[in-house]
């Protein structure tokens, strides 16, 4: 997978070590990037996360690479490419999509429309209504799916990867979501309509997945506080482990600039 500059979320499902990604957001040795990197920049190759991504649409491109590498070396790797509804607009978006339904690669991009780029309402950005409606004139299937189900949204992606694998090329998949709060602590953009908020808060999707898994015997309130419990004390512990790591030194200044060393 490739991400954008909110690819936290990305990184831990794919299994990064929240620890390595606490210490990289405090900047410490022990972090993913040897505290180098920052937020925006977490990688664990190791795990096929191939990277979170400060530029808007710069992890596009890298998605595409990697299922072009995927195809050349035959094997039944998926690419994703996660991005946003800002992003979309970008040339890389454009050129990625269209090499890789041209090449037929085995690569999913995932449009994450939170309605917003920074303060600019998707409305006002883009005269089609679904960005997925782009897949069309890429020669590929564009789908929407409710961005807040997260059953909707695994069911969506497993065709994606299953038409992949069969060497039916990629798919440009447009989860509608909502971005709650602003585009950063730093940004006092204007308030957004208080009804819209209503309506999207009211959809919350952790709380509609766990109404699902309720409903279905899967999870029951004891499962969830539980769960909930876990997740509290693995944030602490790994907020700790960070504090407790060094921060680099001067003498690591000029170390991991280039591949084979720094050069003279």
């Amino acid at each position: 997978i490739s991400s954008n500059h909110r690819g936290h979320g990305h990184a831990l499902a794919k299994g990064a070590d929240m620890q390595r990604m606490m210490a990289e957001l405090l900047g410490r040795q022990t972090g993913y990037c040897k505290g180098k990197g920052g937020s925006m920049h977490i990688a664990d190759l190791d795990l096929g996360m191939l990277g979170c991504n400060g530029i808007v649409g710069g992890g596009i491109g890298i998605a595409a690479g990697a299922a072009l590498s995927a195809q050349l070396r035959g094997t039944d790797q998926v690419s994703v490419g996660f991005f946003g509804d800002g992003a979309a607009n970008t040339g890389i978006a454009h050129e990625a999509m269209n090499l890789a339904a041209t090449w037929r690669l085995p690569a999913i991009f995932v449009c994450e429309n939170n309605q917003y780029a920074l303060s600019m309402p998707h409305a006002k950005a883009v005269a089609a209504p679904d960005i997925a409606s782009r897949g069309a004139g890429y020669g590929m299937p564009g789908d929407v799916v409710d961005g807040n189900d997260a059953l909707a949204v695994w069911a969506a992606t497993r065709t994606a990867v299953q038409r992949a694998r069969a060497g039916g090329g990629p798919t440009l998949l447009e989860c509608k979501t909502y971005r709650w709060l602003q585009h950063s602590l730093r940004v006092k953009g204007p308030d957004r309509p208080a009804d819209e908020e209503a309506t999207w808060k009211a959809r919350c999707p952790i709380a509609k997945l766990r109404g699902e898994l309720t409903n279905d015997g899967l999870l029951d309130d004891t499962g969830f506080v539980a769960m909930e419990a876990a997740a509290v004390k693995e944030v602490e512990d790994s907020v700790a482990f960070a504090q407790a790591s060094p921060e680099p030194t001067l003498d690591e200044l000029e170390t991991d600039i280039y591949a084979g060393g720094f050069v003279e």
